[in-house]
């Protein structure tokens, strides 16, 4: 399969005729004065990505309309009508759909072609696990054991701050030190993040320009010692690895220069909700898909933002992983600090 996603698009036949939307989404990194509206409950269960041979399309809500979306860029607006359980397209070109037992769209009907929903399970919260090529224990001791890749070079001193003692107002939900995670075990013994002072200062005035809209920075995870990024990419199978480090390059993780993150609501406390989850190993991590809602890709593009003003470049395959932009200046680490466990 080929492809911007790693898809074939060969479907605009299915709604061939149909009139299109001639509007576009907005800029990835340009969010508009507020956020828009949520959509529409009765909406949630049909929104999503659909696959049909090798071909995969969406179904998405872009500024209060409900908007099947072919892969090779066609828009066609389409109608829920709820009492048929289909959607309509311009011309009556009904798209029905089969429900699973909690209501969400399993199928998707064009004439005598069925489309698949590609189903992460995480729709409605939940965490993106995969199964550990070898047991965790022995990846642990192995990479223990390793050591990080040489490097030659003219490297500014380590100089790694807590980020929480720079701004209390950062929050933190580090998912690697319990087994909220996607190998479903702790890596770290303490739930705390560090990055380089510059780094951590940006991300500071990132999170006081969120601030004064509303919002302010969740963060997942920063400095991570490059035994752990070994761990990551020996666990995971090889057509997901690009959503893992090399530890044979080391992890911009590893010299304390990058960070995951997200936005969380100032005034409920809640974190908001993006197109897809954090560390999810899907199509809707990358930072331009351009499914989900109106309302979860303008949060995306606010985070966007207020990083890249910054000094932060978003990673091309995750909405959360942001680098910073004087990473290549910093040596691999491997030091535990007080956020890495003790040898087994």
């Amino acid at each position: 399969m080929t492809g911007r996603y790693g898809v074939a698009i060969t479907i605009a036949a299915l709604l061939a005729g149909c009139a299109r939307d001639d509007t576009t989404p907005p800029a990835a990194a340009a969010a508009p004065a507020g956020p828009p509206p949520a959509a529409p409950v009765a909406w949630r269960p049909v929104i999503g990505d659909y696959v049909h041979a090798a071909d995969t399309l969406s179904i998405l809500e872009d500024r209060g309309t409900l908007v099947f979306l072919h892969w090779n860029g066609d828009r066609v607006p389409v109608t829920l009508v709820e009492g048929r359980g289909v959607l309509v397209a311009p011309g009556g070109a009904a798209i029905g759909f089969e429900r699973g037992p909690d209501g969400t769209a399993e199928e998707l009907i064009v004439g005598r072609d069925t489309a698949r929903r590609l189903l992460t399970g995480l729709d409605e919260g939940g965490t993106f696990r995969i199964e550990p090529q070898r047991p965790v224990d022995e990846l642990r001791r192995e990479a223990l054991a390793a050591t990080p890749p040489e490097e030659e070079g003219d490297f500014l001193p380590s100089d790694l701050v807590e980020l929480v003692t720079l701004d209390s107002t950062v929050k933190l939900d580090i998912r690697y030190a319990g087994d909220n995670n996607f190998m479903g075990t702790p890596f770290y013994s303490a739930p705390r993040a560090f990055l380089q002072r510059p780094a951590a200062e940006a991300l500071v005035r990132a999170n006081t320009w969120l601030a004064a809209r509303g919002y302010g920075l969740l963060i997942h995870d920063g400095y991570r010692p490059w035994y752990v990024t070994k761990m990551f990419w020996d666990a995971t199978p090889e057509s997901l690895r690009v959503f893992v480090a090399n530890p044979a390059d080391g992890s911009r993780h590893n010299r304390g220069a990058a960070v995951d993150l997200t936005l969380y609501d100032r005034a409920t406390g809640q974190p908001v909700e993006m197109t897809g989850a954090y560390d999810e190993m899907s199509l809707r991590s990358y930072p331009d898909y351009p499914g989900g809602t109106s309302r979860q890709r303008w949060l995306r593009a606010l985070l966007r933002r207020a990083m890249e003003d910054q000094g932060f470049t978003v990673y091309a395959a995750e909405w959360w992983h942001f680098d910073f932009k004087d990473w290549r200046r910093y040596r691999i680490g491997n030091e535990r600090l007080a956020v890495a466990p003790a040898t087994p």
